[in-house]
């Protein structure tokens, strides 16, 4: 009778204290809006404060704390602006993981948050690396967490050496897929490569849970292949030139030579852009926000 007595006050606090916490946010918001700051990293205690104050429900205020950090992402995520800042991001996910060692999610999706470039993202992806390298020390038999450490050094931090080791030492923990050492290898000969990136953002599709995420991989697959599509054609306008002299006016110079079967188009239907330099740009470029060759062109 007196634990379950025990256990029923305890809970009682600990929703007391939760309401009392959204309360004071909210109170918060009125009188300073709703734009975040770095000073607003004072009215979070720390995930040892928390732990203390979960009176022994600390799974719970975790499962709370990485709710208001996916909240927290998502409304910046949308603006998308490029003076975007995700200041409190990483101390909502270290109080996270702090109050729970074990949520695996946190790491993952919380380090592609954090390791995405503004506005997509935080663009902190050495916070990521030292938040996935915590859930990795907490949960050592956890290959995926190898993964996604070896994912953010290659993608993010273009470090292919410590990507490799990565890989390597993801690929030894037990219940490993092969592919782990398929791709220590992989960053072993180069690893800066379309067909490594687009390898690695399939997998992050087909794992993830997160729709936001998915969300970013599908755009990352969507601008790999325009890109793959755009230098291709830029080496055929090329030929065009070496052959004839001049690079082409139009799609129908490179058919009527054999260089193409027909006039080429995105992954949304639409035809590519020859402009008469002979480079290649998709029609509309926000739709492909990761092609990075194509913003270069249109920069010159």
């Amino acid at each position: 009778m007196h634990t379950r007595r025990a256990s029923f006050i305890a809970g009682a606090l600990l929703v007391l204290f939760f309401a009392g916490s959204v309360l004071a946010r909210r109170e918060l918001e009125q009188v300073r809006g709703t734009d975040s700051t770095l000073q607003e990293i004072l009215y979070l205690p720390s995930g040892k404060a928390v732990k203390r104050l979960s009176l022994g429900y600390s799974s719970l205020m975790a499962d709370i704390y990485w709710t208001r950090a996916v909240q927290y992402f998502g409304a910046r995520h949308l603006e998308r602006s490029q003076t975007q800042s995700y200041a409190l991001l990483d101390p909502l996910l270290q109080i996270t993981t702090d109050l729970d060692p074990h949520l695996i999610v946190a790491y993952e999706t919380g380090s592609i948050f954090l390791c995405q470039k503004v506005p997509e993202g935080a663009g902190e992806p050495d916070k990521a690396v030292a938040l996935v390298k915590k859930g990795i020390r907490a949960n050592p038999t956890y290959w995926r967490l190898y993964f996604t450490l070896g994912f953010i050094h290659y993608m993010d931090r273009h470090d292919y050496k410590a990507a490799q080791a990565a890989f390597e030492k993801g690929s030894k923990v037990p219940g490993a897929l092969p592919f782990m050492k398929v791709m220590a290898a992989r960053m072993a000969e180069k690893g800066d490569d379309p067909a490594t990136a687009t390898y690695l953002w399939k997998t992050i599709y087909d794992t993830v849970q997160d729709h936001t995420v998915r969300d970013t991989a599908y755009q990352h697959l969507r601008s790999l292949r325009a890109e793959s599509d755009i230098m291709e054609l830029e080496r055929r306008a090329l030929a065009y030139q070496e052959r004839k002299g001049a690079f082409p006016e139009t799609w129908a110079d490179l058919i009527h030579v054999g260089l193409l079967p027909g006039i080429p188009v995105d992954p949304d239907g639409q035809p590519y852009v020859l402009r008469l330099d002979g480079t290649v740009q998709v029609s509309d470029s926000s739709k492909f926000p990761y092609i990075e060759h194509h913003l270069a062109q249109q920069n010159k």
